[in-house]
């Protein structure tokens, strides 16, 4: 006899097909035994239950990975081009922005590469002139759009992988035309160079959550403390949550455009 769960499936095709046919055969079990060992069976079957679903099935994972994606001086007039390519590749593009660094922010940003030789000539170019920054996500999203990328020498590239994306926009090595985070540790720290009011997931615990509070929630709140004091309203609590939300300074900022 076949065990069904409550969608109709049969057990032995159904995720849960251990589970279903471990609590069959218990129940079978507890059947046959006198009733007072019956009860006994029974809470057995349901505390061994309730850790064979655990280790088989765990909690869902709402995380989706995300890398940055940087589209460089030399090809900033394909932005359109290439945004269209990369969610015709399975991508969302959660944050974009338009933005210039200067030499510095560049040193700061490939500060992996200090020393080496290309090292002034990538600086020199990634700040001669305004680029696009993408946060990207979807599944394995840095392996995915590592691939799509192809190899960080554009002439290489066009040998090895003719259809990538440093294939078709870069010039050489260094002027490659796309960036792309080398793993997901990477990544998280590149987003959070561009994108410092980003939030990522996982959710960051321990140390991490200590330094984002103290560095992006503390100081409003705290300000927003000192208000409340001074302002001594009716319903302290409405008045703060109004401020808060008043002085977030996370809130986007719109940019209008004045047609002439």
């Amino acid at each position: 006899m076949l065990l069904e769960t409550a969608s109709g499936r049969n057990c032995d095709t159904a995720p849960g097909a251990v589970v279903c046919r471990e609590l069959h055969r218990a129940l079978l079990l507890a059947k046959l035994q006198p009733r007072g060992a019956q009860e006994v069976r029974k809470e057995q079957v349901n505390s061994n239950l309730e850790a064979r679903m655990e280790v088989l099935m765990p909690e869902p994972q709402i995380y989706v990975e995300r890398t940055l994606a940087i589209i460089k001086p030399d090809i900033i007039d394909k932005e359109e081009e290439i945004e269209d390519l990369i969610l015709r590749s399975g991508f969302h593009i959660i944050q974009k922005r338009n933005l210039q660094l200067s030499p510095e922010q560049c040193s700061n940003f490939y500060a992996e590469q200090f020393g080496k030789m290309f090292f002034p000539n990538l600086t020199a170019y990634m700040s001669s002139g305004p680029i696009v920054a993408m946060v990207l996500a979807r599944n394995c999203a840095v392996s995915y759009w590592k691939e799509l990328l192809g190899p960080s020498n554009s002439v290489r590239a066009r040998i090895t992988h003719p259809h990538s994306l440093r294939a078709l926009y870069g010039t050489d090595e260094l002027r490659n035309g796309l960036h792309g985070s080398l793993s997901i540790s990477s990544a998280e720290k590149e987003i959070r160079f561009i994108f410092p009011e980003a939030i990522l997931e996982p959710v960051p615990t321990g140390q991490r959550a200590r330094d984002y509070l103290n560095l992006y929630v503390k100081p409003t709140l705290l300000a927003g403390l000192t208000a409340l004091c001074k302002e001594k309203p009716a319903d302290p609590m409405i008045w703060l949550a109004d401020w808060l939300i008043e002085h977030n300074p996370n809130k986007p900022k719109l940019q209008y455009r004045i047609s002439q």
